[in-house]
Order: C-alpha cells, then structure tokens, then sequence
C-alpha cells in the first residue's frame, strides 16, 4: 500500500516539508528560488496522486486519509514560515488566520462526519481554492528577492501574492461554509450511531 504510486506521491508533500522548512528559513534569493521550485513540484503532486490513483485503481482508504493531511502540513508549514520570516504584511496575515482557521474547520467537520459515514465530497470551488491558494503561496515563497535573480524586478511578485492570497481566503470562506452547512445537517439530523470504537458526540 505505501509502495502505490500515488501514496509514494503524497509522502513525497510530506517528506518535501522539513526541506522547504530549511530554505525559506535561510532567506537568500537563491534559496527563495529553490523553495519554490520545490512548493511547485509538491503542488503537482497533489494533482497527479489522485490522477494515478483512478487511473490505476489503486484507490484506497489510507490514500484518502492521507492526502488531506499531506496538503493540510504543507499549507500550514508555509503560511506560518511566511508569518515568522515576516514576509507577510498586514495586509497578507489575515487572509492567512483565515485559511488556516478553515483548514482547523474542514479537518473537524471531517472526522465528526466520518463517525457517522458520512462522507465529505471535495467541491469545484474547493480544487478553485486549491489552485487559487497554491499560486498565491508559490509567488509568496519566491519573492521579490527571486524576481530580481531572474531579471523580473519589475514584477510585484510578493504584492500579487498576497493580492491572490484574498482570493483564495474569500474562496475558502465560501468553502468552508458549504462544508459547515452540510455538517450542521448531519449533526442536526436524527442521531445516527457513530462507528465502532468512534467518540459519541454529545
């Protein structure tokens, strides 16, 4: 199981952390750059782990488990990087609390629901996020710093991040209240039996 292609994929996010972790601590351009060729090639897995894993049928429940926190660790591994290096301005912290504050929501949300299997689809507007927030954290790990080594200094690299980064928030507040609708539902539904060694919830 952790041999299958798209497992080894999403490990991959994971294991790419601690690496990216180091580079955006160093604070050099060249650094900078490297970070996010690195965060790119992660995001690219996110992508191609669920395009192999239906491809070769080779679904599984460990993968589905997996790859949501795989995205979660990198997502926050970044944002708070960025907050602690101080690369983020006022501007971009808050939509920073709010994707991290949903990310805290849908992981709730999910592990209530699967007490009472019941599922948690991924929507068209979540991949938009997705997508939306991982050019946002790309050009924002990258900087102006990179710009400049590639001749690209008159690209307001960190400024269009953070621009991209409040569309991503306001993405993720729709989202997040689509998952917290359908979640109130369940809850506020007759009382379903939660699974075998689950947590009743009061």
């Amino acid at each position: 199981m952790l041999t299958d292609l798209p497992n080894v994929l999403t490990l991959s996010r994971i294991a790419a952390i601690p690496l990216l972790v180091a580079l955006l601590a160093f604070g050099q351009a060249w650094t900078d750059l490297v970070a996010c060729a690195l965060f790119s090639a992660a995001g690219v897995t996110d992508y191609l782990d669920g395009h192999f894993a239906r491809r070769r049928r080779q679904l599984s429940d460990f993968g589905r488990m997996l790859d949501p926190i795989a995205d979660k660790l990198l997502v926050g591994a970044v944002l708070m990087m960025l907050a602690g290096t101080g690369r983020l301005s006022a501007f971009g912290l808050y939509p920073a609390i709010v994707i991290m504050l949903r990310e805290i929501l849908v992981s709730g949300l999910r592990e209530y629901l699967a007490d009472v299997r019941v599922g948690l689809p991924v929507t068209r507007l979540a991949k938009w996020k997705t997508g939306v927030q991982m050019g946002a954290l790309g050009m924002l790990v990258a900087g102006d710093g990179s710009a400049a080594l590639l001749h690209l200094s008159f690209l307001p690299i960190s400024l269009l991040g953070e621009v991209l980064l409040w569309l991503a928030a306001l993405l993720t507040l729709l989202t997040g209240w689509d998952y917290l609708t359908a979640g109130l539902r369940h809850a506020a539904g007759p009382a379903v039996h939660p699974v075998a060694g689950g947590v009743p919830r009061n």
